[in-house]
């Protein structure tokens, strides 16, 4: 069966830092045809549908406070033409770089990641052009000025796509629904609309360029196929066939570990008989440790006290000389006359406040006088230093500390004696464990390391199993490449046979979406329809006027019907639209957000446009996928709800960041 072409979402997946946050759009694995988010003001819906529009090549995503401080990437699971793939972005500062993986969210990779540029979009490896090839929009170009044929063009982007797949807020009923305030943004618009009905002018020019395009690169991928052809075949003829998948060597390598793990097991069973030996070894060796302990106590105290002896010794020498020249000169002896040198007949005193020795007047501190003769009276001795008792002093502490020397000394030799039978009897010990050990742990050594030496070739032949995987990768993407450019070439080759004249094609879709533009409005009972239509230019109008002209609530039901009849018959007339359209705010102006326009509201029941919704679903299939973000959905969409915000934190999940509840954290979009 050939590949249902497009892109289907199915999950969105905000990853934090010690957790994810994720929005599901299968049901029993499958896409649902139609999606609803529903829940309170400020939870986090709007924020949904902008990071699958920013998984998609948006520029920008949410920056809430409550986003910046708990995400960190954002992972897309989408269906490309039927296959499950996964886009990542790093969310903070937009990424300039999208990565690319085959396979799904919880699955293993079934490829590895590729890394493609966002911008420029009209880049080859870009990740606009990876999605506009399956829309079947590969290398269209649109031309800056649409009038002219000399007229510079641009790529077309995929982001240009999104404005017939995106319906944002702020352009629900809004006047500038067109993009009338731009012009070029206006005009590029129509350019849009008309390549994604094949209807634009200068189709078979714009086919013919494609198809240049598109063989170029096909060109280009068979030669880069032939030379990574090329390239194995000369480095390694078999590698790709003969080699052996990882899963193979993913399993040995469990096996190893099992075995070692039994191995160990067994090993300590083995030699539980040992217990008893290595429980005396551990006393010995505490024995041993503690004899030596105390053996360097008594040596460091040694040669601690050894200079403090010496000192003590010292000392009683200086006092010894010292006693010594008190008797030999008292320098506080005055004998002779300093004058004359006579000798005096009496020792100077103080006499009437005067000294007798000078007449110097005195005061009442100097009435004692300290000179005089080496045998004065006891006030001179009373300033001398006892040097008999200092001496008698330093000897007994010299004898104590020798004595406590001697005694160190003498037991530092058991000490020794003591810390060297402790080493011995360790030994002893730890030899007998080694002894009694050895014949049984010795086998289990011997296969342990067998093990270990088939681990480190089975890592190698994982390594280069997982190089082949490369490769072969490396292979089958650059054939896929060269098939897809073929079927693509193919199919334009065959658009280009059938063209019919481009202004009656565009003129006959343009009826067929005024016409469902029309079934819309009556289907919803849009009051006093009439002249229901949309104009060439594709602007719409009801009751004889452009939809500026309308109310705000019938602004909002027209934009909607626009917006829905142009993707109801793109995906009807299989036309190249992505297949996925997302809704924002569908009751605005109808009861929910902005102004009430009564006149409407009260007209117009919302369960009308879901139960259209659900009766031209139920006839496509796989064909076409809706999600929609609703305040209050009514009861017939309930077995559709995907997500339900409460912004109640005793009703989880509070937001699209559940676990984001505080006054600060509530500056989400709708």
């Amino acid at each position: 069966m050939e590949p249902l072409p497009g892109i289907r979402i199915r999950r969105l997946r905000l990853t934090g830092i010690d957790r994810s946050y994720d929005v599901d759009f299968t049901i029993e694995q499958q896409v649902r045809n139609l999606s609803v988010i529903a829940g309170a003001f400020s939870s986090g819906k709007t924020a949904v549908l902008e990071f699958i529009s920013y998984g998609l090549g948006a520029k920008r995503h949410p920056r809430h406070h409550e986003v910046l401080r708990k995400v960190r990437s954002c992972l897309l699971e989408v269906e490309l033409s039927g296959e499950p793939h996964v886009i990542e972005r790093s969310v903070g500062e937009p990424s300039k770089v999208a990565f690319v993986r085959r396979g799904t969210l919880d699955s293993k990779p079934v490829s590895r990641a590729e890394s493609r540029p966002v911008d420029p979009p009209g880049a080859q490896e870009s990740l606009s052009t990876l999605l506009l090839s399956h829309c079947k929009l590969e290398g269209v170009q649109l031309r800056e000025a649409p009038t002219s044929r000399e007229s510079r063009t641009d790529p077309l982007s995929f982001r240009d796509l999104m404005w017939l797949a995106f319906l944002p807020n702020e352009r629900v009923a809004d006047k500038n629904f067109l993009f009338e305030n731009d012009y070029m943004r206006k005009h590029k618009l129509r350019q849009v609309v008309d390549v994604v009905f094949g209807v634009h002018d200068d189709r078979a020019v714009e086919l013919g360029q494609r198809i240049r395009e598109l063989g170029g690169r096909l060109n280009h991928a068979k030669a880069e196929l032939a030379a990574a052809r090329a390239f194995l075949q000369e480095q390694a003829p078999t590698t790709l066939s003969d080699a052996l998948s990882p899963l193979v060597y993913e399993r040995e390598l469990a096996d190893i570990a099992t075995q070692l793990q039994d191995l160990d097991e067994a090993a300590h069973a083995g030699t539980d008989f040992a217990a008893r030996l290595r429980r005396e070894h551990q006393r010995a060796a505490q024995i041993s440790r503690r004899a030596a302990a105390v053996l360097r106590d008594c040596e460091t105290q040694l040669a601690r006290l050894m200079p403090l002896r010496a000192q003590y010794a010292d000392d009683l020498l200086k006092l010894g000389m010292l006693g010594e020249a008190q008797q030999l000169f008292d320098p506080l002896s005055v004998t002779a006359c300093p004058a004359c040198l006579n000798r005096l007949p009496a020792p100077p005193t103080a006499a009437d406040g005067r000294c007798s020795l000078c007449s110097h007047d005195l005061t009442d501190a100097d009435e004692v006088l300290t000179l005089g003769a080496a045998d004065a009276g006891s006030h001179a001795e009373g300033n001398r230093v006892d040097v008999a008792a200092e001496i008698r002093s330093t000897k007994a502490r010299l004898k104590e500390i020798t004595t406590y020397i001697d005694d160190l000394d003498v037991s530092l030799a058991a000490l020794k004696l003591q810390a060297e039978d402790a080493a011995i009897l360790e030994e002893q010990a730890a030899a007998a464990v080694d002894e009694a050990t050895s014949p049984a742990v010795s086998p289990f050594l011997a296969a342990r390391d067998d093990l270990h030496r088939r681990r480190e070739q089975v890592l190698r032949l994982l390594d280069q199993a997982e190089n082949t995987v490369k490769l072969q990768e490396g292979l089958d993407r650059r054939a896929a490449t060269v098939e897809r450019h073929e079927a693509q070439i193919a199919r334009l080759k065959d658009e280009l046979g059938q063209l019919g004249d481009a202004t009656d094609d565009r003129d006959r879709i343009i009826a067929q979406v005024s016409s469902r533009y029309g079934d819309l409005l009556r289907k919803w009972r849009y009051p006093k329809v009439s002249q229901p239509f949309i104009k060439p230019d594709l602007t719409p109008f009801v009751r004889g006027e452009p939809y500026q002209e309308a109310s705000s609530g019938a602004r909002t039901l027209l934009t909607l019907a626009w917006q829905l009849a142009v993707f109801e018959i793109a995906v009807e007339s299989g036309a190249a639209h992505p297949g996925f359209l997302m809704i924002d705010s569908p009751q605005k102006n109808l009861g929910h957000g902005g102004t009430l326009d009564a006149v409407i509201a009260d007209a117009v029941a919302i369960d009308d446009f879901y139960h259209h919704l659900s009766v031209w679903l139920s006839d496509r299939g796989a064909k076409a996928q809706l999600i929609v973000v609703d305040n209050s959905p009514p009861l017939l969409t309930e077995g559709n709800v995907v997500a339900r915000y409460s912004r109640n934190e005793d009703q989880p999940p509070y937001g699209l960041i559940e676990d984001e509840t505080s006054a600060e954290g509530e500056e989400a979009s709708q």
